[in-house]
Order: structure tokens, then sequence, then C-alpha cells
């Protein structure tokens, strides 16, 4: 079973002719550089506001907050 895996073949494991378990290669994670994204998703610039702050501070505390200064 170990040797089909190996040449990239999925094997089925059964019991009294019921599958079980499935055995696969691995596949090792790919990991993406620091960067990967750079570019790639656009973003809004005007998040950030007093407004913004406010609110992200009301839900974050459940109270009104002072306004801003």
């Amino acid at each position: 079973m170990i040797v089909a895996a190996e040449r990239g073949e999925d094997v089925l494991i059964a019991r009294n002719s019921v599958p079980v378990a499935r055995l696969v290669p691995y596949q090792p994670v790919q990991i993406k550089p620091p960067g990967a994204w750079r570019g790639l998703v656009p973003y809004a610039t005007e998040w950030r506001s007093p407004e913004t702050d406010q609110r992200v501070e009301q839900l974050f505390l459940g109270e009104p907050s002072a306004p801003p200064a």
C-alpha cells in the first residue's frame, strides 16, 4: 500500500468490503514568501478616519466614545 501511495496513487483501505480510510501521497505545504500578495490586492485608503475609529471603538467596547479631538 505504501509503495502505491509513493507512486502517486490513492489507496482505499476497507474492512469487510466497507471503506474506512484513504491513503494519499503526501503533498508538502507551499508557503508563499512575505510580500507575495503585494500589489495584487487593492485596499481602500480612506478606511482610517475619526468616524471609522469611533465606530470601531464602539463595536469593541460596546459604549459610545467621546467625540474625536
